[in-house]
């Protein structure tokens, strides 16, 4: 009895009972967190400690494919994962289910980061848009995007908050713009910090956008006249003031559709191009500047009037013609000239009608040999009257000559002093002069040291184109003693006839009465005025015997 219930308890120990199954057996997935980079494929493998397991699999919408299986297991390969999902791994065993879930991260490196910068010519003061963008990345709030100022950080974002489904991160500032910005470098990094789903740290960084400010506030300004010359080189020049940077404004005029080349300076916040125009057609034209910077362009026209005026027309009927020769001097305008000038000669008599030319009939004499003539012209062009000369020397030909004023004939120098023969000639063409002593010609060009034997006479000889004329010019030298004593002589003779002159008017201006008390003394001032004449004329005699 007691072995028959033994048995019955033993049987009933052997019956696998529901509850006691379910709490013994497990479903597990591999791997245990899935980390997919975008579009590639996953393999995962589901499995069960149940020894003799039931209906199993995995639920998942993505696309799948079971690759092999054992007796407790199974594995699958989930292919073009595209997005985020939790994936189902269930095994039944003795009439229950049990499963496990996976879930499924999938991310997308940030392999793309563009940066913008709008504009990319910022005026001074103004605002400008930095704007980056990273059209493809997950998962979006393990992002972080930065936005840099050369080295600087100018903003950092990241997008926990952000919709984990979008794939598209954006970041945009404003930045004021300022003069020491210009040519600064920004850019954009992206990092994407996987290491909380058991990755890695992904980053990609933007081309460097370089950010260029300026200013351009004023209109160029032309400098040009208003009248412009056919044919005539004139400069011209355009300035612009208040500009940034100067160093990089364009400068391009034209005259009409001719282009000029301009050459381009600046300094400081100004810059200027000048420029040489030679219009060729006469009439209104134009006169344009083309300024630009970066994005800006300024242009300014200013109207300019080309006019032919070329010098009037002097002639002389003979330009080197002999003294007593009968020549004309005519002036008149140039045949280009439109419409005929106004025509002034000089010394001319009279002022020509208009359109005629003016003229002058004269005979030509020493005197005017070296004369400067001129013909004026004068035109008015839209108001203004414009004057243009053409001068003419007249070089009169006559022989030479050896005058008294520019070589004396009788020439005193004194002994032992640098002397040189005092002879200019006139004439034209300039005269040679030769001059001959005791038939040798004497050195004109250098001064000689005065000796007796250079007292005697010296015949000298102009000559040019027209004859030649010929002179004798006596030289005396002298001991410097004898020219002290002839000084002190000619010092007395002054003396003298001053005193005579003095008393010879007291005597003249005296009242009568006086004139009859001293009667006696007059006659011997008189005697003595005698006196004084004769010892003059001894004295002058003395020294011409001394001569």
């Amino acid at each position: 009895m007691e072995l028959l219930v033994f048995c019955v308890w033993a049987l009933l120990a052997l019956i696998p009972f529901p509850g006691a199954t379910e709490e013994i057996f497990e479903v597990s997935v591999w791997p245990d967190q899935a980390l997919v980079k975008f579009g590639q494929s996953l393999m995962v493998n589901c499995s069960t400690t149940c020894p003799d397991p039931g209906p199993s699999g995995i639920e998942t919408f993505l696309k799948k494919t079971q690759v092999d299986k054992g007796p407790q297991w199974k594995e699958f390969l989930l292919e073009d994962v595209t997005e985020n999902s939790i994936l189902q791994c269930f095994f039944s065993c003795a009439g229950i289910q049990k499963d496990t879930s996976l879930g499924i991260t999938v991310y997308q490196p940030p392999e793309q980061v563009i940066l913008d910068l709008q504009p990319a010519w910022v005026a001074v003061n103004e605002a400008c848009t930095v704007k980056c963008q990273v059209p493809s990345v997950a998962p979006l709030e393990n992002l972080t995007l930065t936005l840099l100022q050369g080295n600087q950080e100018l903003h950092r974002k990241n997008f926990m908050n952000l919709d984990v489904a979008s794939q598209r991160a954006e970041v945009t500032i404003n930045v004021k713009a300022q003069r020491e910005d210009d040519r600064c470098n920004f850019s954009c990094r992206a990092e994407l910090d996987l290491s909380s789903h058991g990755g890695g740290l992904f980053h990609s960084s933007s081309a460097i956008k370089v950010l260029r400010i300026f200013e351009f506030s004023q209109s160029p300004q032309i400098w040009v006249s208003p009248f412009l010359e056919i044919g005539m080189a004139e400069a011209v020049s355009c300035e612009l003031t208040r500009v940034f940077p100067a160093r990089e404004v364009m400068f391009y005029m034209f005259l009409g559709d001719q282009e000029l080349s301009p050459f381009v300076s600046w300094k400081g916040d100004m810059a200027w191009a000048n420029a040489t125009i030679r219009a060729m057609e006469t009439g209104d034209q134009e006169l344009s500047c083309l300024v630009s910077l970066g994005p800006m362009e300024q242009k300014t026209r200013e109207p300019v009037h080309v006019y032919s005026f070329p010098p009037p027309v002097l002639e002389i009927e003979e330009l080197y013609p002999s003294a007593g020769t009968d020549i004309n001097v005519t002036c008149s305008g140039h045949v280009l000239t439109s419409p005929s000038p106004t025509l002034r000669l000089k010394g001319a008599p009279d002022l020509p009608a208009p359109g005629e030319p003016a003229w002058l009939l004269l005979t030509a004499r020493e005197e005017d040999n070296g004369r400067n003539f001129s013909c004026e012209a004068s035109l008015e062009v839209q108001g203004q009257r414009l004057i243009k000369t053409t001068t003419m020397q007249l070089h009169v030909l006559y022989q030479p000559r050896l005058e008294e004023s520019d070589c004396p004939g009788n020439q005193t120098w004194v002994k032992g002093t640098e002397q040189m023969l005092a002879c200019i000639p006139k004439g034209n063409p300039t005269p040679t002069l030769v001059c001959t002593w005791n038939g040798v010609i004497f050195n004109l060009d250098e001064p000689q040291k005065a000796t007796q034997n250079h007292t005697g006479i010296y015949c000298c000889t102009a000559t040019n184109q027209l004859g030649s004329v010929s002179k004798d010019i006596a030289v005396l030298v002298q001991g410097l003693d004898e020219g002290i004593s002839s000084t002190i002589f000619v010092i007395i003779i002054v003396a003298l006839g001053v005193g005579i002159i003095t008393i010879a008017l007291y005597l003249n201006y005296k009242p009568c009465k006086i004139e009859r008390r001293k009667l006696p003394y007059r006659q011997k001032e008189k005697n003595k005025e005698e006196e004084s004449q004769f010892a003059v004329q001894q004295a002058e005699k003395c020294n011409a015997h001394n001569c």
